[in-house]
């Protein structure tokens, strides 16, 4: 089936953009209803200019036992070693919500499990894992420690064996929601009667600048609702010191997006909008690459948050 990007539902866009075939591959949260109820798996779509696609093409389906039966979240695709892995999001009833590790012999699938569950701590409420190669080659995981169990929402990383099966070692902290002068405390009724405010941390996804420094994208809320924002790494490497950004680099109702490549090499930023169940959808811009950041082609910071 052929789709445009206004006809398919999705959150948490993924992009996979692969020069041999000429084409990309989009994964995202594709059930209906990703809050509740019996989930369906993972779907991915197929496009050779970022407008039309064609799916939904299934790219995971939990295998009977499998320990997770709903709110499958934020799956993601890395080459590594040859390999592909998904690096998704799953909980359920007496287990707490953490990042598992799937593998497929292709970008598209079928992914089954590879981690024995998830590779965040198993008594951290976890979420949005992404993972980071460092420049000597060891593989970290980068995740959130929900605002849920911590109130405000922190950034950690963990290092993963060579073959991605398990953490090694314990989690490190990098920084809390609340360090980014653009992050406001979450307003909604759920929340309002709890001792301390709560911040959120959602959608880490690291890339690295052609001069070197090393840059994170990441959500939270900011004063027009769901934002993305960026930090930077004063050192270089995945451990910090984490510099945030003053202002959010999106600011409207959308956000837990990555930064990507078109195939011919230009950047762009995908993220959902708007931030509502059932009406999120994929958009993309294009980005410009600076010497220590990137920014939105054509947008002034102004105009980011309108």
């Amino acid at each position: 089936m052929t789709l445009r990007l206004d006809q398919i539902q999705i959150r948490d866009p993924y992009v996979l953009t692969r020069p041999s075939s000429g084409d990309y591959l989009l994964f995202g949260s594709t059930d209906k209803n990703i809050w509740s109820g019996q989930a369906t798996g993972f779907d991915c779509y197929r496009s050779s200019d970022l407008l039309t696609w064609e799916g939904p093409l299934e790219a995971f389906r939990p295998q009977r036992g499998f320990w997770s039966q709903e709110q499958y979240w934020a799956p993601e695709v890395h080459e590594y070693r040859g390999r592909f892995y998904m690096f998704a999001t799953f909980i359920a009833p007496g287990r707490l919500r953490g990042t598992q590790i799937l593998a497929a012999d292709k970008p598209e699938g079928p992914y089954e499990p590879w981690s024995d569950g998830p590779v965040t701590p198993a008594n951290w409420q976890c979420l949005d894992g992404t993972l980071h190669v460092d420049e000597g080659g060891t593989p970290w995981i980068v995740f959130c420690h929900e605002w849920k169990q911590v109130h405000d929402g922190a950034m950690m990383a963990q290092r993963l064996s060579p073959d991605l099966r398990s953490a090694v070692g314990v989690p490190v902290f990098l920084f809390s929601a609340s360090e980014a002068p653009w992050s406001r405390a979450l307003d909604v009724p759920s929340v309002r009667d709890r001792e301390f405010p709560v911040y959120v941390t959602d959608g880490p996804f690291l890339f690295r600048l052609s001069s070197g420094k090393l840059l994170m994208l990441w959500s939270s809320f900011g004063d027009t609702g769901y934002a993305m924002g960026l930090a930077r790494s004063e050192s270089g490497t995945v451990l910090g010191p984490w510099t945030q950004e003053a202002e959010p680099l999106w600011g409207t109702d959308g956000g837990h997006g990555m930064i990507g490549r078109h195939l011919d090499g230009s950047l762009f930023l995908t993220l959902h909008q708007p931030n509502k169940t059932p009406y999120e959808r994929a958009t993309f811009f294009p980005l410009l690459e600076l010497e220590d950041t990137v920014t939105l082609a054509g947008v002034l910071p102004a105009e980011r948050l309108t």
